[in-house]
């Protein structure tokens, strides 16, 4: 049973997505949409628009995870995980988890949502090459919002030195969440390198006059999503509320070894998902296939992810 804790946060949670509305961007959406495609189309450079913003998912590599029950599906047995791909068209030998950071430029303010694996954990660590093709060069993000402290989100703010490698941006997370990282010992290195660019917020703040932080609990100790509207567009960058375009939201209470604390990330997956398919939520998933922009929707009594062509 969640407890009654949990619940009070639940509710917040579809209270939020249901009525947050940060204040609407001035910039032409015509004139930001000519803007956006002056950037190509590439393989690892997806551009969009979020009302007058521009937008572009950048790629940075993929994680690989063997259908061993040991990661997504975890307590199911492989036949029944297996049965959801398949079922879906994908393979049942492996299960892959795409890593593709969010750019969104905001007049002055060019915003970067979470930074990748940094070439760590298997990854290829295209991030930076992603934002060249993009046209923007490290130095000029102004703001980096992170999701929450796990290694293919944060992985990407320091090089091999130790060194900054976005030396202008204000770092922001949740207070908890940087508490969390600053207790993990083996997290040690990133705290040290990045702690005088780490501006904390708390859930549900207004953390840039176009983005807005949604709670999402459950995941890490102070794991977030962000709402970014102009005008009468938004779009919701749901973090790791979930990692899987058929697993996660067709089987939202199967557990995830990622998850921190299990029941309270399944409930807020569970909410977050069938909210959004009922108020047709254009949703940012860091880890779903290439370029992760789309919706949730129902077939039947089953919720689908639905690409955004």
């Amino acid at each position: 049973m969640i407890r009654s804790a949990s619940l009070i946060t639940l509710a917040a949670l579809a209270a939020a997505l249901t009525a947050c509305s940060p204040p609407a961007d001035k910039t032409p959406a015509a004139e930001a949409s000519a803007a956006a495609t002056t950037v190509a189309a590439s393989p690892d450079v997806h551009p969009f628009t979020i009302g007058a913003l521009q937008a572009y998912a950048l790629r940075d590599g993929r994680l690989t995870v063997p259908n061993d029950n040991k990661t997504l599906g975890v307590g199911r047995t492989q036949a029944e995980v297996s049965a959801v791909l398949t079922a879906a068209g994908l393979s049942a030998d492996k299960i892959d988890l795409d890593i593709q950071p969010l750019l969104v430029r905001d007049g002055e303010r060019v915003v970067l949502f979470d930074t990748g694996a940094g070439g760590q954990m298997g990854t290829e660590g295209r991030l930076l090459a992603s934002l060249r093709a993009a046209g923007v060069e490290p130095a000029q993000i102004t703001d980096i919002l992170i999701s929450h402290g796990h290694g293919d989100h944060v992985g990407g703010l320091l090089d091999a030195s130790g060194t900054l490698i976005f030396p202008n941006a204000a770092i922001r997370m949740t207070a908890a969440e940087w508490a969390a990282l600053k207790a993990n010992k083996d997290m040690a290195a990133l705290v040290a390198g990045i702690t005088p660019k780490v501006q904390t917020f708390q859930p549900g703040a207004q953390v840039l006059p176009n983005i807005l932080a949604v709670a999402v609990n459950g995941h890490t100790p102070g794991h977030t999503a962000y709402e970014i509207t102009s005008g009468d567009q938004s779009l919701l960058y749901i973090g790791d509320t979930a990692h899987h375009s058929v697993i996660s939201v067709q089987q939202p209470d199967w557990t995830i070894a990622f998850d921190g604390d299990a029941p309270t990330a399944q409930a807020s997956r569970k909410v977050l998902l069938q909210g959004a398919a009922e108020r047709n939520t254009r949703i940012y998933a860091v880890h779903f296939p290439w370029p992760g922009l789309g919706r949730v929707t129902k077939q039947g009594e089953t919720l689908v992810w639905t690409p955004e062509s």
